[in-house]
């Protein structure tokens, strides 16, 4: 279906950013679940429509929410659904202000036109940290100890307390957040070894494991940083609690769909798990209103955190800045770099000309069809960049001010365009 031709001229002026900036009022941008001000701030700044709500919003209300929006930024909660994608005609792209994005239909989202940007680096720093705290928290069974003391009980012991030094870290997924644990698990004094079915380079002294178990089989604390993927998903059951040393700890701080709850409670119970982190869970609250149950609740040597790992205000200050920067470059520039789901493109400013963004069904003969157009036309193309995947076309095209009102309205009316919109 294709969508309404934006062919409109705005004034342009400079902001902080560092990009020429377009007066974009007319632009509404919705931001839910408490996205960080910064993020706000930088939006209205470059004069869009900005509004924030503090709470993520059920799939009815979205699908209400978003007639008539042009940007959605949300975190992890809510669920940008097909239905959602159906009702939001005017939306031209997501911005996942947090490193997951399994919560967008993104197959649908492409095919629609609309870009999905995250935030994959922001709270890698943040992240790490809590785990490192969680390996020395769980050697010293800190959780136990201080809930003893906090009832009266002055229980000092050295039993079942451990230094960290020497002790053997796995780290399963050793990209963003796994390699920086590495980097500080060993300055620490802890020996790390990781798994990844992507061949990494090893940071440090780091050693690679050929296979997950033989990870497991090692490992004195093993730390998921993976997707949420079918591959990922439950693959830590029974049968890999099994392989784990006795005495192991478990930490994740990944996705709630990678570890089996029951076989966790059950191998914690018998003694064979010696202690476990668990910041995410197959079924997370909706809101802090909602009581929050789990079989680990009350289990020893147990730390549970409510999805905290990228929570804290440095974090959320980056995200906020990185995503909103993802939305000022798409909106303004159409750079589709960073996207999960789309044809990566940047073209940087058009220069002294105005520019056509056009996303096609990817089919023979779409770049013909609109250089046809500007020979029709008598239009000089000043710039012009194409890159596909199996389902659509991107095209960013810098064509000459006098002719691109024309241009763009014709090249929005090809049987094969989805999206089509002027900017500088």
């Amino acid at each position: 279906m294709r969508s309404a031709s934006d062919c409109t001229s705005n004034a342009v002026r400079v902001d902080v950013l560092g990009l020429p900036a377009v007066m974009t009022a007319t632009q509404k941008l919705l931001l839910l679940e408490g996205v960080h001000p910064v993020a706000r701030e930088a939006l209205q700044a470059r004069g869009y429509q900005v509004e924030a709500l503090a709470h993520a919003l059920e799939e009815d209300e979205l699908v209400r929410a978003v007639k008539g929006v042009n940007a959605l930024g949300i975190r992890s909660k809510t669920q940008v659904t097909p239905r959602v994608l159906e009702a939001a005609s005017d939306l031209l792209v997501v911005g996942a202000f947090c490193i997951g994005t399994n919560q967008v239909a993104l197959d649908v989202a492409n095919t629609k036109g609309v870009p999905v940007f995250n935030a994959p680096y922001s709270n890698t720093r943040s992240v790490a940290e809590l785990v490192l705290s969680e390996i020395i928290a769980l050697s010293r069974r800190l959780t136990e100890v201080s809930g003893r003391a906090h009832k009266g009980e002055w229980v000092k012991s050295a039993a079942g307390a451990h230094e960290v030094r020497g002790r053997v870290v796995g780290i399963v997924g050793y990209g963003h957040i796994g390699s920086q644990l590495s980097v500080l698990g060993e300055a620490l004094g802890l020996r790390i070894i990781y798994y990844d079915i992507i061949k990494k380079l090893p940071l440090g002294n780091a050693k690679v494991c050929e296979t997950l178990e033989h990870l497991l089989e090692q490992a004195d604390f093993v730390t998921l940083h993976v997707p949420a993927t079918p591959s990922t998903e439950n693959m830590i059951g029974e049968e890999q609690l099994a392989r784990m040393k006795r005495g192991a700890c478990l930490i994740n701080a990944s996705r709630g769909t990678v570890v089996q709850i029951p076989a966790l409670a059950a191998a914690l119970k018998s003694g064979h798990i010696g202690g476990a982190a668990i910041d995410v869970f197959p079924q997370e609250p909706a809101s802090t209103k909602e009581k929050f149950v789990s079989e680990l609740q009350g289990l020893a040597n147990v730390i549970l955190t409510p999805h905290i790992g990228g929570s804290t205000e440095e974090a959320q200050e980056a995200i906020g800045h990185e995503v909103a920067d993802s939305l000022v470059r798409f909106l303004e520039q159409g750079s589709t770099l960073g996207a999960v789901n789309f044809p990566q493109l940047d073209a940087g400013a058009a220069r002294g000309a105005h520019r056509i963004l056009n996303v096609h069904r990817n089919v023979p003969g779409v770049l013909g069809a609109v250089n046809g157009i500007m020979s029709e036309l008598g239009a000089n193309i000043e710039g012009q960049q194409l890159m596909t995947d199996a389902n659509i076309g991107y095209l960013i095209m810098d064509v000459a001010r006098a002719d691109a009102e024309k241009v763009c309205a014709r090249v929005a009316k090809l049987e094969t365009s989805i999206k089509t919109r002027l900017v500088y």
